[in-house]
């Protein structure tokens, strides 16, 4: 699907040169087994580069680097954005930049108040296994960690790593422990790997790190924020401010470890290297909850399908799994009510056509026609779609119309799943649809471009790109 507004979303290395946790490379991102064993976590962490990783891999960094990105800036003025960026800025005062911002916060309230840019429109990069993302705490704290001297190519290296720990750090948690917990949780653990690679740590320190950002990391219950949408959400500002935190004590010699998920649940860390999670990532095409997206889908095509108006529809059914179904704010108050609720969304696409931030905030909220499809929107809970979660998230959506007339969709997945990935183009769009208004298409296009040739530039030529509010002329800031 391709963005149709300006306003919303419509949318081979030599083995003997390599060491011993590289595969050949394969299309999907796997390859056989080197014959030495798997090179552990922290060495991993430390001595993964550029080169070793097979170029479909390095080419997903740069995509969720920008897509990311490209969320930040569509969330940027969002209240949530703005009361973290000031309590960071004025609470926590230091020399790191915000994001997209002219303000200026300690290392981890900066890496605070960017992930919670990020998470404050729900449209960044996610991972099936974990139910979470694992990019936003990661980037967070890259952003607030990183050296000035720091090359393109050892920032991309350090990001694509993060997404292999991060993504195992999540499978690990969801092995052992017994609650439903944000992704700022094992968010924190990818963070600290981050940090420990960016500011040289020795492995000692690095796995004190990891202990440090794991025991403090935010176990928040994620249920209770989808029950209860409020500005806390997934965790991951406090999750990536754990872990920047975490880097800067062991560095000084504070002591945390073990990381139990890291040491103790072995089973996710056995392919570490062979198995690249980051190409198993999901994108999103709206800014709204995952579990949402499948009946978002589906009620479109039903609308396209057959050339409806909103005014056709009488009522709406959308049979999907529990977790979906407890997504249950027909009438939202703030934007965190409306991307984490199912009705609302679905009542947007039908009424709109179309689906994104504008859709979710403001006026959007008190759209007479929007309001009348969600509080007709029924959930049913479908013990198969039930079965299939959390790798798979189906939908299928029934409209009765006016004239008594029953449609009933096909059962949909989410778009952009990581086996039915988003073209190059629809993730270019999306950015697009998302920076351009907010910081200039000139602004917008340069940092995408930056992107591009990061492998081969200083990490200075994008970040003076990012340093400065909205509305500035980018330049050097550093």
């Amino acid at each position: 699907m391709a963005f149709k507004a300006a306003r919303g979303f419509a949318p081979a290395c030599a083995r003997s040169q390599l060491p011993c946790w590289h595969v050949a490379n394969a299309a999907d991102g796997r390859g056989p087994r080197a014959q030495a064993e798997v090179m552990d976590s922290i060495d991993f962490i430390h001595s993964v580069r550029w080169s070793d990783l097979p170029p479909q891999v390095q080419a997903r960094a740069k995509a969720c680097l920008r897509d990311l990105l490209g969320v930040a800036a569509g969330g940027q003025d969002t209240a949530m954005a703005r009361i973290t960026r000031a309590h960071a800025a004025e609470d926590m005062p230091g020399p790191v930049p915000i994001l997209f911002s002219d303000a200026r916060a300690s290392a981890p309230a900066a890496a605070l108040a960017i992930a919670t840019g990020i998470d404050s429109l729900d449209g960044h990069d996610g991972y099936n296994p974990s139910k979470g993302h694992v990019g936003c705490s990661l980037l967070a704290a890259m952003l607030a960690l990183g050296p000035e001297d720091l090359s393109g190519e050892a920032f991309l290296t350090t990001l694509a790593m993060g997404y292999e720990i991060g993504s195992r750090c999540a499978e690990a948690q969801h092995a052992s422990a017994p609650d439903y917990h944000t992704s700022g949780s094992w968010g924190a653990v990818s963070a600290a790997a981050a940090g420990a690679r960016l500011r040289a740590l020795t492995r000692d320190q690095t796995r004190h790190a990891l202990g440090i950002a794991e025991y403090h990391g935010p176990r928040s219950q994620m249920m209770r924020c989808i029950d209860a949408p409020t500005m806390v959400k997934d965790g991951s500002g406090w999750g990536a401010m754990a872990g920047v935190s975490a880097v800067l004590m062991a560095r000084r010699g504070f002591t945390g470890a073990p990381a139990l998920i890291v040491e103790e649940v072995t089973g996710p860390w056995a392919d570490l290297g062979h198995d690249w999670r980051i190409l198993k990532q999901y994108f999103k095409p709206w800014p709204v909850c995952r579990w949402a997206q499948a009946p978002v889908a589906a009620a479109l095509s039903l609308r396209a399908a057959h050339g409806l108006i909103s005014a056709q529809i009488a009522a709406v059914t959308v049979e999907t799994f529990h977790e979906s179904c407890r997504l249950a704010c027909a009438v939202p108050q703030t934007t965190e009510e409306a991307q984490y609720s199912t009705s609302f969304p679905v009542a947007v696409a039908l009424a709109r056509g179309a689906l994104g931030p504008a859709d979710l905030d403001g006026e959007a909220l008190h759209d007479p026609e929007i309001l009348r499809l969600s509080r007709a929107l029924t959930m049913v809970e479908d013990p198969q779609t039930n079965a299939a979660f959390p790798l798979k998230r189906y939908a299928r959506v029934t409209l009765t119309l006016v004239d008594g007339q029953v449609l009933t969709s096909e059962r949909f997945e989410p778009p952009w799943d990581w086996d039915a990935p988003p073209t190059e183009a629809e993730l270019r769009d999306k950015y697009h649809c998302l920076a351009d208004p907010v910081l200039g298409a000139a602004r917008a296009a340069a940092i995408s471009d930056a992107i591009n040739r990061l492998d081969s530039h200083p990490f200075a030529t994008l970040a003076a790109l990012l340093d400065g509010g909205p509305g500035m002329t980018p330049g050097l800031r550093r």
